[in-house]
């Protein structure tokens, strides 16, 4: 990245952040959701956050009690998150300017390859990051959950892929589905261990904060691991080759 570019991006980011709903309402309850899939999947050793956001899957993490490192490019998150956590290095950082000092065990990347320009060149530099037996997690919106499907069908988008207003409001760059997001894994150069999705999701955010009850928020996420092609969300576990 050119420093015009650098500056840019952080403009971008800190943007965002200062308006940031993101670990609101049903969007908190489904990170909070995701960590437990990616508990299942953690070994003992460094974890590696990139793009924590608020930091909900943060907190989850530090209760794991592993060196925690955290490289997030908007500053009031990192002070936020450095404030809450002062055990956890937490590095004020584009991805493309980080270079650890050490190898993670463990790379979590919660709903960030949606929002990056270069996610195949994100995934290939952070390969680097692992040790041999390490892996990488991940998880994204899914293009083709049944409340994008529901949208298509009564017109209030033009197509699956299509970014709606909240992926806009939260700097979405794109909306994977099953195929593209194993794909980029792929031409990363990852093995694929496990692919699944969670959050049976029928309806928008805004109509099941309103209508849902806790109970069924919960019944929903775990629904989804059942159906992963038309979850809310999709994830990844991948190692190296």
């Amino acid at each position: 990245m050119t420093a015009g570019i650098t500056d840019e991006e952080r403009r971008r980011l800190d943007g965002i952040a200062a308006d940031s709903t993101y670990g609101a309402g049903a969007n908190g309850a489904m990170v909070r959701h995701s960590f437990e899939i990616f508990r299942r999947y953690i070994r003992p050793g460094p974890i590696l956050e990139l793009g924590p956001a608020e930091g909900i899957m943060t907190d989850a993490l530090v209760t794991l009690g592993e060196p925690l490192t955290v490289v997030e490019g908007a500053k009031v998150f990192c002070e936020q998150i450095q404030a809450r956590w002062p055990q956890a290095e937490v590095v004020n950082a584009l991805f493309e300017e980080f270079s650890p000092r050490q190898a993670f065990r463990t790379i979590v990347l919660g709903h960030v390859l949606e929002h990056v320009d270069d996610p195949v060149g994100l995934l290939r530099r952070a390969q680097h990051w692992l040790t041999d037996d390490g892996r990488i997690l991940a998880a994204v919106p899914n293009a083709r959950s049944l409340h994008r499907q529901a949208a298509v069908i009564m017109g209030m988008l033009p197509f699956e892929e299509a970014l709606n207003d909240a992926d806009r409001k939260h700097g979405h760059r794109r909306v994977y589905n099953p195929e593209t997001f194993r794909r980029d894994f792929l031409e990363a150069g990852f093995r694929i261990e496990v692919f699944g999705g969670y959050w049976l999701k029928p309806v928008s955010n805004g109509q099941i904060e309103r209508d849902w009850t806790p109970e069924m928020l919960k019944a929903f996420m775990s629904l989804g691991e059942r159906y992963p092609d038309i979850a809310g969300e999709i994830y990844v576990v991948a190692g190296k080759p």
